[in-house]
């Protein structure tokens, strides 16, 4: 049984933030609000669950294309190989935002991840995962919590997604209404920017 708690995202409380953390590090899931869809995630330093993860989405670990929640663009060198100017301003133009950036990894990837020549990089416009990652002190592993409704493809009622996932998770944020565009998902590896998924993002900042 998981546990629900409300978090404004206007002004998250220190406490109930402190609590998510805490069931982070002790290798829990948890299920928090973003700029887009409601995502899933864990702490990236923790084996445990990031193989959790993976068996609640059905797919091997290495294999899976996670992306890293980051709270900002800071935390950016200890995953991913040295950028050029033009690819750090788009970030600097898109972040926080509604995007997913594919990005060059470097040798410091946790090792669940080093086989990976990418990876992907969010930086959320909402308060409530900004300072969950903040107070962690690392990324978030997370992917989109999809729905099998045909027609909704992303839950968006914090209510309805505790229904579902409550005894696959440990946490579930209620952080008001998700939305249900997820983000647009930009590799920045090769020459020029290609977008791979149109969504929320306009696509005007590259």
């Amino acid at each position: 049984m998981s546990e629900f708690i409300k978090i404004y995202e206007d002004k998250p409380s220190e406490a109930a933030i402190k609590k998510v953390v805490e069931v982070l590090k002790n290798g829990g899931l948890v299920i928090y609000p973003t700029d887009t869809v409601y995502g899933l995630g864990c702490d990236i330093t923790n084996s445990r669950a990031l193989e959790k993860l993976a068996k609640i989405k059905g797919i091997k670990l290495e294999k899976a294309n996670f992306s890293f929640v980051c709270s900002s663009l800071s935390n950016l060198s200890d995953y991913v190989k040295q950028i050029d100017t033009s690819t750090f301003k788009i970030l600097k133009r898109a972040l926080p935002g509604p995007y997913t950036f594919i990005l060059p990894g470097n040798n410091d990837l946790p090792k669940e991840f080093r086989k990976k020549k990418t990876v992907g990089i969010r930086v959320p416009a909402n308060n409530i995962a900004l300072q969950i990652v903040e107070m962690l002190g690392n990324p978030i592993v997370s992917t989109s919590i999809h729905d099998e409704d045909e027609v909704i493809e992303y839950s968006t009622d914090p209510e309805l997604i505790f229904e579902k996932w409550n005894n696959k998770v440990d946490l579930v944020i209620d952080g008001g209404y998700g939305d249900n565009v997820a983000s647009t998902i930009i590799d920045l590896t090769g020459h020029e920017p290609e977008v791979i998924r149109e969504g929320k993002g306009s696509l005007d900042v590259i």
